[in-house]
């Protein structure tokens, strides 16, 4: 099969970057699993991880601390999320200058959950909003991602009007973006030829979701207006309470997903690991996976220092 994404002479060929997606922990127990998970995935040497900004900025000093506390045990670059959504322009410059003054240089700048609550006057609607504030904020020279979504945006009133968007987020200074996670791939591909058609030149990562959980997939999927296709959601039905078949079938499915898109020429993988390292490790593993020797050196430092403070 020809390299479907290398088929246009004209697009470039992105560097593959691999990264992890936390969540901010709310107690000492989820704190003490989010470091145990975070130093067994650091040994598989990802370029980065990155940390989730709760709905309306929830998390919003926890985000940061998150950030701290793994890239300081691990030694990985980390990359907050930011989300305008119920933040105003100036809350929004106060957490850039924290993000700066902590010495990090690569976001993942998002609108966020509107249903969360938005500021009343002068707050930002739209991510394009927010990419423009990073841009001309003092020292906004950040490696900004954003959010893509190849089986559309489930509030965006058409295909068209989901792409123009994302047009716009690229147009205000975006360097890359990490999509929606999905399990059809003629999605991802449709919709690159669509960026191509536009001129739209950069990094489009595909998101990967584990299946470890069929009953939480399913709420996922219908809250973020991913598909997941009938065949294998009727398949998934067939394991009720059978955790560890189940597991082994989703690690199966999700494994042929990322060797498609490999094979393909994606620009890396970003997986949602739900703050656990089993399922992710398992699928790097099956894929036969090398880390970057830039993680694996920093891992390697951030070991040393650990150690010789116990």
């Amino acid at each position: 099969m020809a390299n479907r994404l290398q088929a246009d002479a004209g697009r470039k060929r992105h560097t593959r970057r691999y990264s992890f997606e936390f969540m901010p922990p709310r107690t000492p127990a989820a704190l003490s699993e989010l470091r145990e998970s975070a130093a067994i995935l650091a040994r598989l040497g990802p370029d980065y991880f990155s940390v989730t900004y709760g709905a309306g900025g929830g998390t919003r000093t926890l985000t940061l601390e998150t950030v701290l506390d793994v890239a300081g045990r691990t030694g990985l670059e980390g990359a907050p999320h930011l989300s305008c959504s119920g933040s105003t322009p100036e809350e929004l410059r106060q957490v850039l200058k924290s993000y700066q003054d902590a010495g990090l240089s690569h976001l993942i700048a998002l609108r966020g959950d509107p249903s969360s609550g938005m500021s009343g006057g002068g707050g930002l609607r739209y991510a394009e909003e927010l990419i423009e504030l990073i841009r001309h904020a003092p020292g906004g020279d950040f490696f900004i991602e954003v959010a893509a979504y190849p089986e559309v945006h489930p509030q965006a009133s058409s295909a068209r009007a989901g792409l123009e968007h994302f047009r716009r987020k690229v147009a205000a200074g975006a360097d890359g973006a990490i999509t929606q996670f999905f399990f059809n791939p003629d999605c991802y591909y449709r919709f690159l030829d669509s960026c191509d058609r536009l001129g739209l030149d950069l990094p489009i990562v595909p998101g990967i979701m584990p299946i470890t959980n069929w009953r939480q997939l399913e709420r996922f999927a219908k809250r973020c207006g991913a598909e997941i296709p009938r065949w294998l959601l009727y398949r998934l039905y067939d394991f009720e309470g059978d955790l560890e078949s189940m597991r082994d079938f989703g690690a199966d499915v999700v494994t042929r997903l990322c060797a498609q898109l490999l094979e393909q020429g994606a620009p890396g993988l970003h997986f949602y690991t739900l703050n656990r390292a089993q399922a992710v490790a398992r699928i790097w593993s099956a894929l036969g996976l090398r880390g970057g020797d830039r993680g694996k050196a920093r891992q390697g430092a951030a070991e040393t220092r650990l150690n010789a403070t116990r």
